[in-house]
């Protein structure tokens, strides 16, 4: 070897040139990772693939030298990450937004005005914006074409809003006071799987009974009993708030579709005995609205309902605006149909009805 006195000044200088690549290509790579680590830290999302190897081939032997770029199974693997990444960062960008507001409708005749607003809320209620073709009634499981028989409730029996039959549907039934049955009887006719709430039961005939949310997840058209109510407060974390004396325990209805492991709820009734506006303005405000396919609801009329005040007015304004609510998220008025008595708000209204039952399709689904 020639000592490197006797080399020439070109010579030395490509020598020199040779040795300083290497640390350069080292802070190249440390000023690409400085980078991606302030990006992560400021909450943005970089991808950079840097080859400052040449390519070589495999040499054929466990442990041998290996590509500076990846193979096609690890590029593959790479992607699965990335999406599952993308996945869950979406899920957690969900949980963080939060629930968002109600929004609270301006005034019918731009003031607080009794008839105004009675008038307003009894005609939304009674109009409904959404024609079926095909509807099911109560009872039955075969779609029929309206006229039929007056009916309590109706469900839209479209093709583009019913699941499909090869797939499983879910149903929750929330009721006190036995009305439920044709509902039942339909929906178990459909095949659903189905679960029924009411936290007075002690009826162990049908499904399974307790307090627990084990449920029959996959029986399909077997009614599964919860001694269960509905609540529409911010949970509490250290533990159940019991209910109406009732002995049962109440839950929200996004928790009651986690634990049950349900994404969807395809048929949902309720009749929550004037508990309804607060629960429908969480669903509203949690999203968990979206979730449901249709919905069949009475609404009272005769008094506030629980935890709503203010005068007259305000409330008939309020209930129009968890009406509003349930119709931006999705829900359009199928059907509708009177209950007993003409009492609104304590006042004798001749033609206004102190309860209706409503039957909404989601049409966002």
């Amino acid at each position: 070897m020639r000592d490197l006195a006797g080399l020439s000044p070109r010579s030395g200088v490509g020598l020199l040139l040779l040795l300083l690549i290497p640390p350069v290509l080292l802070a190249l790579q440390l000023l690409v990772l400085a980078r991606l680590w302030v990006e992560e830290r400021d909450g943005g999302v970089a991808f950079t693939v840097i080859s400052i190897e040449p390519e070589r081939g495999s040499t054929g032997q466990a442990g041998g030298a290996r590509s500076g770029r990846p193979g096609m199974e690890e590029e593959g693997e790479l992607m699965r990450n990335v999406e599952r990444t993308y996945e869950e960062e979406n899920e957690l960008h969900e949980r963080q937004v939060g629930p968002r507001v109600m929004e609270l409708q301006l005034w019918a005749a731009n003031k607080p005005s009794f008839p105004a607003e009675l008038s307003r809320i009894v005609t939304y209620i009674t109009r409904p914006q959404l024609n079926c073709p095909r509807v099911l009634p109560p009872g039955k499981a075969q779609a029929e074409s309206p006229p039929v028989a007056p009916a309590r409730w109706l469900l839209c029996a479209e093709e583009w809003l019913l699941p499909p039959p090869d797939r499983p549907c879910v149903a929750y039934s929330f009721s006190m006071d036995g009305e439920d049955a044709d509902f039942l009887s339909t929906v178990s006719r459909l095949g659903c799987e189905i679960h029924r709430f009411d936290p007075s039961t002690s009826n162990a005939s049908v499904g399974h009974l307790g307090n627990s949310l084990a449920g029959n997840q996959g029986n399909r058209g077997v009614v599964s009993q919860h001694k269960l109510w509905l609540e529409w407060r911010a949970p509490k974390r250290h533990g159940h708030r019991k209910s109406g004396g009732q002995g049962g325990v109440s839950h929200s209805l996004a928790d009651i579709m986690a634990t049950l492991g349900h994404r969807t709820v395809h048929f949902l009734y309720a009749d929550l005995l004037s508990a309804e506006w607060r629960v429908f303005q969480n669903w509203i405000e949690e999203g968990t609205v979206q979730n449901v396919h249709h919905l069949v609801a009475t609404v009272y009329l005769h008094w506030a309902g629980f935890e709503v005040g203010g005068s007259d007015e305000e409330v008939l304004r309020y209930w129009f605006s968890v009406l509003r609510g349930l119709e931006a998220s999705g829900l359009q008025l199928v059907h509708s149909s009177s209950g007993e008595g003409h009492s609104v708000l304590k006042h004798t209204i001749e033609s206004a009805h102190s309860s209706y039952t409503l039957s909404w399709a989601n049409t966002r689904h």
